[in-house]
This record gives C-alpha cells, structure tokens and sequence, in this order.
C-alpha cells in the first residue's frame, strides 16, 4: 500500500494491484513468483519497470513526507 501511494496507485486497493502485477508476470500461473519470472516479467513490462524504479527513487518518498 506504501508504495501504491508513493507512486501514485491509489486507485485501486493493494489486493488488486497485487493481482495485476502477477496477471503480468506470472508466466506459468501458479500463484508465486520465481525470481526469474519476476526479473523477467519486470524487464518486458514499462509500467512495472517504471513502478519499481520509482520505488527505489527516494526522492518521491521525500514528497510524500514534505505534503504530509
């Protein structure tokens, strides 16, 4: 949920972007993510390449703080 408002995803709840992000890239559809499927599944996806860049750019969490 933290990182869904940091970046801006508070549209949808955390249990729905949780079932986007293994609609993308859980290839064999399984339920669990391999750290192969996730690696790659990241790398074919600019929303989530963007998503989990963001996520380590500290610089949004700074804003969210400054805003309250």
């Amino acid at each position: 949920q933290a990182i869904q408002a940091i970046n801006g995803y508070t549209n949808m709840t955390a249990e729905e972007f949780t079932n986007m992000v293994f609609q993308k890239i859980d290839v064999n559809n399984d339920g669990e993510l391999t750290l192969e499927e996730f690696i790659n599944g990241v790398e074919k996806d600019d929303d989530l390449m963007e998503l989990i860049t963001k996520s380590f750019d500290l610089s949004n969490v700074l804003k969210v703080i400054q805003n309250g």
